[in-house]
C-alpha cells in the first residue's frame, strides 16, 4: 500500500500531458470515448485512494480504534501515511466531492434548462431559425435536441457551407455530444488535474462532428471553408444566447469554439488531411496507464484490508 496509494494520485497528471496529443492523432470517436471512460476512471481511482488515506487517520481516534477493537500500535507501525497526510487527504476528498456535487447539480439543471427552452422553440422540426443578425448555430439538449441557427449565420455561408452546419450540429444531436462533456466536466471537478483532459474532449466531440459532417457532404474542403467561415462570422457580430443555451453548450457549440483561437485552425488543418486512422499501440498505452490506476487503487484497498484486518487481531490477542 505504501507506494500502491500514491500512484493514482500521479496518472492524472500524465493524463492532462496527453489529453491533447491523444486527441489530435486519433479518430475523433475514438478520441472521445477513451478520453472520457479515462477521466471517470482515474477520477474514481484518486478519489478512493484519497477516502483510504483518509480513512487511516480516522482509525487511529481512540475512540475508533476502541469501537471498532483494533490494535493502535500495529495501525502506526504499518500506516503508509502519516497523521498530516491523512488529514490532508481527507480535506481534499471533502472538497473533490464538493466540488463533483455542485458541478453535477449545475450541470443538471442547465441541462434541464436548455431541454424546457428546446420544447418552448416554435414548429415541430429540428432546425429552428431565428431572426437574430448575430451569427450563431448550437444544439440544444432536449427529447428531441433542438438545432438554433439564425439568420445572420445563415446569410455568412454559402449553400454548400449551410449543409456542413448542418451535418454538424445533427452529429451533435444524434451523438448526444452533451453527455460526453458533462461526464468529463464532472470527473474535472472531482480531480482538476484532469481539467486539461475535459479541454481535450470539448475539441473531439467538435471533430466529431466535423467528420461527420465532412463524410456527409463528401467533401472536406469545403467543410473546413464551412468551419473558417462561420468562425469569423460569429468573431464579427457575437451572438446573444438565451441563458440556457449559455449555460450549457459552452462544449458543443460551433462558434462557441471557434471563436478561440486555438482549436479553430486546429480543426481546419484536420480536415484539409485524411481522416486520423486508429493507432493500437496508443489506445493500449493509455488502456494500461488507466489500468495500472485502477490496479494501484484495488491492491492499496487490499492492502488497508489486510492492515485492518492484523490490527483487530494483534486487539484480540493482547
Amino acid at each position: 500500500m505504501h507506494v500502491a496509494v500514491y500512484l493514482p494520485l500521479l496518472v492524472p497528471l500524465l493524463a492532462a500531458a496527453a489529453a491533447r496529443p491523444l486527441a489530435g492523432r486519433l479518430p475523433p470517436v475514438a478520441a472521445t470515448w477513451l478520453l472520457v471512460l479515462s477521466a471517470l476512471a482515474l477520477a474514481l481511482a484518486s478519489s478512493a485512494v484519497l477516502g483510504m488515506l483518509a480513512l487511516t487517520a480516522l482509525v487511529r481516534i481512540p475512540l475508533v480504534e476502541s469501537l471498532g477493537e483494533m490494535s493502535g500500535s500495529v495501525i502506526n507501525q504499518h500506516d503508509p501515511a502519516s497523521m498530516p497526510v491523512a488529514i490532508a487527504a481527507g480535506a481534499v476528498l471533502a472538497a473533490a466531492v464538493t466540488m463533483a456535487g455542485r458541478a453535477l447539480w449545475r450541470r443538471a439543471a442547465a441541462l434541464a434548462a436548455a431541454g424546457r427552452e428546446a420544447r418552448r422553440l416554435p414548429g415541430a422540426g429540428q432546425v429552428v431559425v431565428t431572426d437574430d443578425e448575430a451569427a450563431d448555430a448550437y444544439t440544444l439538449p432536449g427529447v428531441p435536441c433542438r438545432i438554433v441557427v439564425t439568420a445572420g449565420m445563415l446569410r455568412a455561408l454559402s449553400g454548400p457551407e449551410r449543409a456542413v452546419l448542418l451535418a454538424h450540429e445533427r452529429a451533435h444531436a444524434s451523438g448526444l455530444h452533451y453527455l460526453f462533456t458533462t461526464a468529463a466536466r464532472l470527473a474535472a471537478a472531482a480531480n482538476p488535474l484532469l481539467r486539461p483532459v475535459a479541454s481535450a474532449v470539448g475539441y473531439t466531440v467538435e471533430r466529431w462532428a466535423d467528420e461527420r459532417a465532412a463524410a456527409v457532404t463528401g467533401d472536406r474542403k469545403v467543410t473546413a471553408r464551412a468551419i473558417a467561415r462561420a468562425a469569423l462570422a460569429a468573431t464579427a457580430a457575437p451572438p446573444r444566447r438565451p441563458a440556457p443555451a449559455a449555460a450549457v453548450l459552452g462544449a458543443v457549440s460551433i462558434p462557441a469554439r471557434m471563436r478561440r483561437p486555438g482549436p479553430v485552425p486546429r480543426r481546419v488543418a484536420a480536415l484539409l488531411r485524411p481522416p486520423p486512422q486508429p493507432q493500437l499501440l496508443l489506445l493500449a498505452a493509455v488502456v494500461v496507464l488507466v489500468a495500472v490506476s485502477g490496479i494501484s487503487a484495488l491492491e492499496a484497498a487490499r492492502d488497508l484490508h489486510a492492515l485492518l484486518a492484523s490490527a483487530r487481531a494483534a486487539a484480540g490477542t493482547s
